[in-house]
């Protein structure tokens, strides 16, 4: 027999071998019958509940106070909708902060903690709670050091111009936190309390969808897939439906 044929011969028993080896391992471990049942459970994954308004669950109320104020210089009221403090951006964060968001429950958060590049986000050891409480706590040290007053007692000029800075990274906040990397979680999650569904605390009415003409959470979009660049006719439905669905009114 020739070299070529014992190494044919030799590399065919081999595959052959695995292939009866994968069949067997994985008939016993992975085959199952099913049989007069769905594979999966119906209703398995948790459902969202609806965020009830009133009280704070994280925030001290003047931990409370200073974020109304910040989400309401993010998104001032004017013209277009109202402002993030009534829209409820505020509470929308209050509730993300006791979930698993505020933990960190779902992430990976052992070290070692090390500087990332801009682009890989947030890399350090204390999960969004805590970053809320030390930066919360550390606004207010800074503020009443330089200006004798807590954030919420600035005018809103004032206010504008001390976010404006901590955005750009001038300002020294006090127990190493970074002012531009709190601001940007606080930006963050008050865009989300803005445009999520308001199941979550925020988008009071579906304003920030009405002003943007988005639709929601509609379940057949079938008789406007083709009228391209028009706007959509009917009013946004949440999660939950639409308030006068509910009885609720707009």
């Amino acid at each position: 027999m020739s070299y070529r044929s014992s190494v044919r011969l030799n590399r065919r028993h081999f595959l052959s071998s695995v292939a009866i080896f994968l069949a067997a391992g994985t008939s016993a471990s992975f085959a199952r019958s099913i049989s007069g049942s769905l594979p999966w459970q119906a209703l398995a994954s948790d459902p969202p509940i609806q965020v009830v308004p009133g009280g704070w669950y994280f925030f001290t109320p003047q931990e409370a106070a200073t974020v109304e104020a910040i989400v309401d210089r993010i998104i001032p009221a004017d013209e277009l909708s109202i402002g993030g403090k009534e829209a409820g951006c505020a509470v929308y964060i209050d509730r993300q902060l006791t979930g698993p968001f505020g933990s960190s429950s779902r992430l990976y958060t052992k070290g070692p903690f090390l500087p990332g590049l801009p682009t890989q986000g947030y890399q350090g050891e204390a999960n969004p709670a805590q970053r809320y409480r030390a930066g919360l706590a550390a606004m207010d040290a800074f503020l009443k050091q330089r200006d004798g007053k807590s954030f919420v007692e600035l005018q809103p000029a004032e206010q504008d111009a001390f976010l404006t800075e901590m955005e750009a990274g001038k300002i020294a906040l006090p127990n190493g936190i970074k002012s531009a990397g709190f601001f940007g979680l606080v930006l963050q999650n008050t865009m989300e309390g803005f445009f999520a569904d308001p199941i979550y605390g925020g988008n009071k009415d579906m304003v920030s969808w009405r002003m943007i003409g988005f639709p929601g959470a509609r379940y057949d979009y079938r008789d406007h897939v083709t009228k391209h660049n028009e706007p959509y006719p009917q009013s946004p439905v949440s999660i939950s439906g639409r308030p006068e669905w509910l009885g609720k009114g707009i």
